[in-house]
């Protein structure tokens, strides 16, 4: 259920972006990514040590296919958020891994910071061939803001009170 829900608002991201343009990822980072990138750690302690790595690249990819399968003019878009998911998923990861001694909202929220703000610089570049310094920084507050929306959200339906507050 959660790589359906991951996939469906990456794809919605996506092309949402290529209908819409530069400043509507603004409210996409808020709605979609935020929800992505913290879905993305629950991913990651379901999947740790089984092929996580190889996991995480094929959900990236499959994102990016199925947004450029659904809407072949959205190919730059669609690159241009397989590169950054991949970046910023490999940020996260790393982040995520070392706060693991910390609690999961810590984890999730300390990892998403640093996985927004360099898929906000990556996908903007890639996608609109510019850097645009007001759509990174709206996105890269949009997305910390909405991550910790979702990181909430998320809390109750999945992880149970009493995970959330593990230390």
């Amino acid at each position: 259920m959660l790589i359906a829900v991951y996939l469906a608002a990456i794809v919605a991201a996506n092309l949402t972006v290529a209908y819409f343009g530069p400043y509507f990822s603004i409210l996409n980072s808020f709605l979609f990514i935020g929800l992505d990138i913290t879905s993305r750690d629950a991913l990651h302690e379901r999947w740790e040590g089984r092929h996580l790595w190889l996991k995480m690249a094929l959900l990236i990819l499959a994102g990016s296919v199925l947004s450029w399968l659904l809407n072949r003019s959205a190919g730059r878009i669609a690159l241009a958020s397989f590169v950054a998911f991949a970046a910023s998923g490999s940020a996260d990861t790393l982040v995520y891994h070392l706060l693991r001694h910390q609690s999961k909202l810590r984890r999730v929220n300390g990892s998403n910071v640093v996985s927004a703000a360099v898929d906000s610089i990556v996908f903007s570049s890639v996608a609109f061939g510019t850097l645009m310094p007001d759509v990174v920084a709206g996105q890269f507050l949009a997305k910390v803001a909405g991550g910790y929306v979702w990181a909430l959200l998320l809390s109750r339906l999945l992880w149970g009170r009493e995970q959330v507050q593990e230390r």
